[in-house]
């Protein structure tokens, strides 16, 4: 008790956690302990934000996807689930009606769809396009998450009015990305992130828990965030998949997700972390939130035909993942959701180098 209350006075204080101490945070099971934890992330995250959390529009207008990701349900060989690809009258449909729902961000996510990575540059046109026109019709800051692109596809998306650019590694233990997503690059993938970043867009990383991952892999995959420079750094839990080589992985217990959220917080205080709504639903936001996370992502029109990703129809036909479900899980947080004004202006002191620092683990 007395060592992990040393340890979250040290972070607050600003000061580096060593690995040990970063371990010992990581692998807390002892209710007590983790409420200090989760106490001291939520004093983090209130210097920085107060009591402002962002709402991301989810619209995942692709599943097809040219990749045989072990652990995913929209791999290229799983006949499991529905593909479809809206269309570009659809996307900005759904954009505009979460726009006027209140949300802060519209995150434009696909599978490596070949019809728009690899038709002879018509597809890459159609997206750049989707990107213009989502932008124009409902004026909110764009994420795009299309996989990895050539670095020229990327100029054009962020010339489109992309703000952001999203692409997990899942993990920064190499052996266990090359099991993970196979046939693809670690390094290719990771650079797409740097150049990214290097052309003023704004990155998010993430990792996957429970696909025989360990705390010293999420340690090192904490190290390799920071030295990315990633505005927004999300964990999730891994949900068995039909269909999927990992289908019969043993389901991980949140504990080890929210810890990371609320270790994340300590070490990256100023950077947003995401509350997916994609693992557990509405049920799930609220330990989320308490153990500091200031992001509501996965936001679904119910009727509108998307799927999620890690439980692709959870709470969505309901209507639960709207801006009006998760309303009264922020309040019972002591949360509110932000003006539009107040996250862009956070997004433009991080692309204007004004980012306050990190407690810098070692």
């Amino acid at each position: 008790m007395k060592e992990t209350s040393a340890i979250v006075d040290k972070a607050l204080q600003g000061m580096p956690l060593k690995q040990q101490e970063i371990f010992h945070l990581l692998q807390l099971t002892d209710s007590a302990q983790r409420e200090q934890l989760f106490a001291a992330a939520r004093i983090q995250r209130q210097r920085q934000f107060a009591n402002k959390v962002f709402l991301y529009g989810f619209v995942y207008f692709s599943t097809y996807c040219r990749n045989e990701c072990t652990f995913c349900f929209y791999r290229k060989s799983n006949g499991e689930p529905v593909r479809y690809r809206k269309s570009t009258q659809e996307i900005v449909e759904i954009a505009r009606a979460l726009a006027e729902a209140g949300v802060h961000l519209i995150d434009l996510t696909m599978g490596e769809d070949p019809r728009f990575l690899a038709n002879n540059g018509l597809g890459n046109e159609q997206l750049i396009e989707i990107v213009r026109l989502v932008k124009q019709q409902t004026g909110l800051p764009v994420m795009i998450s299309p996989g990895v692109v050539p670095n020229d596809m990327l100029v054009k998306l962020k010339q489109a009015g992309a703000n952001w650019y999203a692409c997990y590694q899942e993990t920064h233990n190499r052996q266990l990305f090359k099991s993970l997503r196979l046939n693809q690059c670690y390094d290719k993938r990771w650079n797409s992130k740097v150049f990214a970043k290097a052309i003023g867009m704004l990155v998010e990383e993430g990792l996957l828990v429970g696909v025989g991952d360990c705390a010293q892999d999420t340690a090192h995959s904490l190290v390799k965030m920071q030295e990315l420079g990633a505005a927004q750094i999300r964990t999730m839990s891994f949900v068995p998949q039909r269909g999927t080589p990992l289908y019969n992985t043993a389901i991980p217990d949140n504990c080890r997700e929210i810890n990371i959220i609320a270790v994340m917080r300590l070490l990256f205080p100023d950077k947003l972390i995401p509350a997916s709504l994609d693992v557990e639903g509405v049920s799930g936001l609220k330990a989320r939130l308490d153990a500091g996370a200031n992001v509501v992502t996965s936001i679904i029109p119910p009727q509108s035909g998307l799927m999620g990703v890690s439980q692709s129809t959870l709470d969505i036909s309901e209507g639960y993942r709207t801006v009006a479900g998760v309303t009264p899980i922020l309040a019972e947080c002591g949360l509110v959701s932000a003006t539009l004004a107040e996250y862009v202006d956070w997004m433009e002191n991080q692309l204007g180098g004004h980012s306050k620092g990190e407690a810098v683990c070692r």
